[in-house]
């Protein structure tokens, strides 16, 4: 072996058998390998300045191992290790691997990756009207803003700053007028991943990825270099959320389970993922967490005229028929008590797991106001109540949120102040007292509190002794009117 050799790759003494192997076949034995292709092979020796790696063919190939360092500068692979690499040239000294051409290089260079499509390293400097200004080997490329990512772009400026692989498309002028596309690479390596997906995997597989990007309808998911999958929002879990972002941040590492695998009708890979169906259905364990009469805090995950279907757990949704809402109001519709969104505690009335279906109530949940309401009124108690509305038989008037009485017409018609009864609108404060309480009917009758009234004094309507004529003042036409009237009796 070569000193000369020995220093450029920095080949210690013990590793003279791979040096010498790779000299060995240095003028032949890699005829099945071109420029420009792609190699996957096994790391065989990691050296002070080169790392040797197994291309499948007689001759070992040889990449800079400053290709392969870390952030921290470490070297990022270890003997075993499986690598992807490109052939980026062929003479007396062997195969030279590498990730992307990069670096100082000339116009052949530029041509050979052209030709090879081998991916050129470059740095996106800035945002032009249209695209972006790329430097390669040391030359102003242009990048179309459609052919810097597979997807659409919404920010071009996040681009910018990044050093990324791409191939080159149009080279002209020598070397003045150079178009380059990272899409293009993409787009290579997604057939690639979906080839090699679609040979080694079946519906039903679990599958680890990573969310790229966040839709109203659902995840995208990356489960292989440029390969993506999509996670339909009613497939993320078992509770309703409104966005994707509720439950799922891009770049957060998720499980989920291939539901298809199809092509659309342009011959792209279609693959839909669930992550619900690697979840424990909620309903499975609910005996274990609800019984019937808990009260619990659900979320109003939807209206319906005869009723709100409220969340008291992930996926799991009841039922507060409308007649179940409020004790203390008449609800018509649902939407004019209660709103999407809105947090309320509900009491669990009835479970059927066979047909999973909860009954729910929200006036249970806080209480029956007519439960102790024969202690609260009784007979005789005046009391200041608030005007519901004015029937033909009686007026309702509002003792507290959900206790009406009735104060009949037949009652404040006898009274001195029938007429201010009469004035009553809806909302006046007016005081009465309570004559009746019924509260297994829900009924209060009310009075005007006066006396004779509902076993009040009645002597007052006793009637009363008519006055005697006083005759003496009025003559013989008054001792006339006299004798006529006695005469009437």
């Amino acid at each position: 072996m070569s000193e000369e050799f020995k220093e450029r790759n920095g080949v210690e003494e013990g590793e003279e058998s791979f040096a010498e192997l790779f000299e060995q076949y240095s003028d032949g034995g890699g005829d099945d390998l071109s420029v420009g292709d792609k190699v996957t092979g096994t790391v065989i020796q990691v050296g002070e300045n080169a790392v040797f790696v197994d291309t499948g063919t007689k001759l070992d190939g040889v990449v800079d191992r400053e290709e392969l360092l870390d952030e921290e500068g470490n070297c990022s692979v270890a003997e075993g290790d499986t690598v992807e690499l490109y052939v980026v040239g062929k003479d007396s000294g062997g195969i030279k691997l590498s990730r992307a051409i990069s670096g100082i290089g000339g116009l052949a260079m530029l041509e050979e990756a052209q030709r090879g499509s081998l991916p050129v390293e470059g740095k996106v400097e800035s945002t032009c009207k249209g695209g972006f200004n790329v430097m390669i080997l040391q030359r102003r490329a242009f990048c179309p803003v459609s052919q810097i990512d597979a997807r659409f772009v919404e920010n071009a400026e996040e681009f910018v700053g990044q050093t990324l692989e791409f191939l080159i498309t149009k080279l002209e002028s020598h070397g003045r007028n150079i178009v380059v596309s990272r899409r293009a690479l993409l787009e290579r390596e997604a057939a690639e991943s979906a080839q090699n997906f679609v040979s080694e995997t079946k519906v039903g597989d679990e599958v680890e990825g990573t969310v790229t990007r966040l839709a109203a309808f659902g995840a995208f998911v990356e489960i292989m270099p440029g390969l993506e999958g999509l996670v339909h929002i009613s497939q993320i879990t078992y509770g309703r959320i409104g966005h994707p972002e509720e439950a799922l941040s891009v770049g957060q590492k998720v499980q989920a389970k291939i539901t298809r695998i199809e092509n659309d009708d342009k011959g792209r890979l279609k693959i839909s993922l669930s992550m619900k169906e690697l979840a424990q259905n909620p309903w499975d364990t609910l005996s274990a967490t609800f019984a019937v009469g808990d009260i619990v805090t659900g979320k109003v995950v939807r209206l319906a005229d005869f009723g709100a279907f409220v969340e008291i757990a992930p996926g799991v949704d009841g039922l507060v028929h409308v007649s179940e809402m409020s004790y203390t109001q008449r609800i018509h519709k649902p939407a004019d008590f209660v709103k999407e969104g809105a947090q309320v505690t509900v009491k669990i009335k009835s479970i059927d797991l066979d047909k999973r279906r909860i009954g729910l109530s929200m006036k249970d949940a806080e209480g029956d106001p007519w439960a102790e309401v024969a202690e609260r009124y009784t007979p005789g108690q005046k009391v200041e109540g608030v005007v519901e509305k004015q029937e033909q038989f009686g007026i309702f008037i509002q003792l507290e949120p959900g206790i009406t009485g009735l104060l009949p017409k037949s009652v404040y018609s006898r009274s001195e102040k029938a007429g201010s009864y009469e004035k009553l609108r809806s909302g006046d404060t007016v005081e009465v007292t309570v004559g009746e309480v019924k509260a297994g009917e829900r009924k209060i009758s009310l009075t005007t509190g006066e006396a004779g009234e509902d076993g009040g004094d009645w002597k007052e309507y006793a009637p009363k002794k008519k006055a005697a004529v006083d005759t003496g003042s009025m003559g013989l036409l008054g001792a006339k009117l006299q004798e006529a009237f006695d005469k009437k009796k």
